[in-house]
């Protein structure tokens, strides 16, 4: 621990390293060219020499006197070239204003190194959806939207890349959910809270496919998620929007409980404004009414705030505030296959009232020497009054200081941090008493470019994480009442640019996740079945390695790149939550894993006979099983040969969106082959599921279609018409969703 933790201060102070002052003296501001908004972290250089804009789009650096050709650029914009003459004594102010590059390959990214960098000179495989898709779909919770992502799937509230996840009973996530750069998992539970992001405000959604754990620790072992919400702009903005969606008949008439179709419908308001120094983001968000399935609604009113204040151009505060109140109803179980799909089992239903909040305070300050620091808090307060004994309630505190620098004639960007999150649960799921979770991690990645061609990426973390419970827990006796453990991960990058918009990636990283309390310490019922606790319930820790190829193209008027990539991962000691018979649930080790395959994305924007089109697609194909194949380690699974639980093999997702005078038109399709094992506890316990299994074995194949018009005056409407074909189908077990539906969402914006 003593020479891991010497090594991080050595280089902490690496980053901290001072440059050395030329003299003369280039000044300025660089702005984005339609929107005014200053464009921070964009490069200045003359020669070898250089700087990086602040948060205000300011520079500063010297010169000795002489001619010389100025490159201005930024990620995702044109670059652009000012000669200048300087003469002694010289202050030359410049004042830039860049466009924004059409191709998705200057795509501006962040979450992969915690600095901004173009999406083709990423070391490891993303994916970034930009808010007109979630607009145009009528999105009121971002799973919908991350379902239309390739090789993302979310089940039943859950988020797995690449089939590194099945599905686990609301318990333990191996893919880690971020707003804004801060970690979003319940603190009890490692499960993501969908209804807390606030999708009128979001600016980009960017997924990493592949260990992360190394930048961002124990849940993001099979990727991550980070949510992107977006502040003022030079001009005030004000977005209202209102929606409905009901469903139509059933393809299976007997299913059909209504005799009036159930609506759920809501609202959505954003007004965003400068006042000088002073940035303000305001949020609401409401929605109401019933769902399909027979009884079951999720009511709630989501208010956000976004505040910021920039003392100098070096240093800037502020706050973001997420407040979510309401109430739910749901079913785990269907009553059964027939009839009856479409209402719940009484024994699995559950009610709940909650209150969630979300405070996040930050500073962001650039010191005089070039090093960025950043000052990042969040406290999650989460209230579940649940009933059939399942309430629980929880306080996360997460803290991070990280320090960066860019050193500009070396082409090298270092980042370093500690992170440190505190967690108290209090809860009846868990024997209605108290646990106490701890996690420090110490970070640092390098990134670093060789000439015009090669990029070079490495990090490393040292994590520490510990869980503080009861010493007698069931049967078992934890000594001391903590269980508590240290890891350190690695990971390492490249891309290499092979030709003109040819990019070839190869990354390694390692991953670990520490068990949730959930995992170890629920005791609850699950229809009429224990869920037991497992205190010896271990770790596991894993590898991801990928080789991928991006090519960009333009073709006459289309912009746009193709992606393939092969990719391999392993897990050792695998958690997940697995049945005992007439014993009931309980999580365990279930072994060692590995999941390999390869996938093949595609994204363009361009013109189809004239009219401006956008294309979203791809094709996923995982082969997930057990390392050292015996009988005893399906045991529990429906299937009798080697293959993971709850995942599909092939995966297509298509999405496209062309406008026409004022018209857009939309069509989208989801495909995923037969989920071919499940546990075989929903097979000879839970009516229907067996029948509805063998009469729909070839998975589904879902469509969607959508129509909009924008008026002059700001106006927009659109109707969208979901799973056309009336297909039935489910994502996991026991749930059949929802038959054809139609959507309308009118919206208004003032700018």
């Amino acid at each position: 621990m003593k020479t891991i933790t010497n090594t991080f201060i050595y280089l902490f102070l690496l980053v901290s390293y001072l440059s050395t002052a030329q003299s003369g003296e280039v000044k300025g501001k660089i702005f984005d060219a339609k929107t005014k908004v200053p464009l921070y972290a964009a490069s200045i250089k003359a020669g070898k020499i250089g700087t990086k804009t602040d948060e205000e789009g300011a520079f500063l650096f010297k010169l000795l006197p002489g001619k010389y050709l100025i490159e201005i650029s930024y990620v995702g914009y044109e670059s652009k070239y000012e000669e200048v003459s300087l003469i002694p004594d010289q202050e030359l102010t410049l004042m830039i204003d860049l466009e924004e590059s059409p191709t998705y390959l200057e795509t501006t990214t962040v979450t992969a190194g915690k600095y901004e960098t173009k999406l083709s000179e990423s070391t490891v495989s993303m994916e970034v959806i930009k808010p007109g898709l979630i607009e145009s779909t009528n999105t009121t919770s971002v799973e919908q939207v991350l379902n239309k992502v390739p090789s993302v799937n979310i089940i039943d509230g859950q988020a797995n890349i690449r089939g590194g996840s099945g599905f686990s009973y609301g318990a333990g996530s191996r893919v880690l959910l971020l707003i804004d750069d801060l970690p979003a998992l319940q603190a009890d539970a490692g499960y993501p809270n969908w209804g807390d992001i606030a999708v009128e405000n979001i600016e980009q959604i960017e997924v990493i496919k592949g260990a992360s754990s190394a930048l961002y620790g124990s849940s993001a072992m099979n990727g991550l998620i980070n949510i992107r919400t977006g502040y003022a702009k030079s001009r005030p903005i004000t977005k209202v929007a209102l929606f409905a969606n009901t469903v139509m008949n059933p393809k299976d008439l007997s299913r059909k409980w209504w005799d009036t179709p159930p609506v759920e419908y809501g609202a959505s308001f954003l007004h965003k404004q400068k006042f000088n120094k002073l940035d303000l983001v305001l949020g609401a968000f409401t929605n109401q009414g019933d769902q399909f399935i027979d009884s079951v609604y999720d009511r709630y009113v989501r208010i956000t705030t976004g505040i910021r204040y920039r003392i100098t151009d070096s240093l800037s505060i502020g706050f973001n505030t997420n407040f979510n109140k309401g109430k739910s109803k749901n079913y785990f179980l269907w009553e059964d296959g027939g009839a009856n799909a479409y209402k719940g089992s009484a024994s699995s239903a559950t009610q709940n009232d909650k209150f969630r909040f979300i405070i996040d305070p930050f500073l962001n300050y650039f010191d005089k020497h070039g090093n960025r620091h950043k000052l990042l808090a969040r406290w999650n307060y989460i209230s579940n009054n649940n009933s059939n004994n399942q309430q629980n309630k929880s306080n996360l505190f997460y803290g991070e200081y990280q320090i960066q620098r860019q050193f500009q004639p070396l082409d090298l960007v270092l980042t370093a941090g500690v992170t440190e999150t505190y967690s108290k649960v209090d809860a009846e799921l868990y024997g209605d008493t108290s646990y106490h979770v701890n996690n420090t991690g110490l970070y640092i990645q390098a990134d670093h470019k060789f000439g015009d061609r090669l990029k070079l990426s490495f990090g490393a973390r040292y994590e520490f994480n510990a869980i503080y419970s009861p010493e007698i827990v069931g049967n078992d006796t934890i000594p001391g009442g903590v269980d508590k453990e240290a890891k350190p991960v690695f990971r390492v990058g490249l891309n290499y640019k092979l030709g003109e918009g040819t990019f070839l990636r190869a990354s390694w990283g390692q991953g670990y996740r520490f068990p949730t309390i959930a995992e170890k310490f629920i005791s609850t019922q699950f229809s009429n079945f224990p869920v037991l606790p497992n205190p010896k319930l271990k770790s596991e820790t894993g590898w991801s390695a990928e080789l991928g190829l991006k090519q960009g193209f333009k073709i006459s008027e289309w912009y746009g790149f193709a992606d393939i990539s092969g990719f391999w991962t392993e897990y050792k000691d695998m958690m997940e939550f697995t049945f005992l018979g007439i014993n009931g649930f309980q999580s365990r080790n279930i072994g060692n894993t590995v999941v390999k395959g390869f996938d093949i994305n595609f994204a363009a924007d361009g013109r189809l006979w004239g009219m401006p089109t956008t294309l979203l697609a791809g094709y996923t194909y995982i082969d997930p099983k057990f390392k050292n194949y015996t009988r005893d380690d399906s045991i529990s699974s429906s299937a009798n040969f080697n293959i993971l639980k709850y995942r599909f093999k092939h995966t297509v997702k298509f999405d496209m969106e062309t406008q026409y005078r004022g018209f857009s038109f939309g069509v989208s399709c989801i495909y995923n082959s037969n989920m071919e094992a499940i546990d075989q506890v929903f097979n000879i316990f839970i009516s229907g599921v067996k029948d509805f299994r063998a009469t729909h074995p070839d998975g589904f194949t879902i469509f969607g279609f959508r129509l909009g018009y924008s008026f002059n005056n700001g106006l927009k409407t659109t109707i969208l018409l979901n799973n056309i074909l009336n297909t039935e189908y489910t994502w996991r077990p026991a749930r059949l969703e929802a038959p054809r539906n139609i959507s309308l969402r009118l919206e208004y914006n003032v700018n």
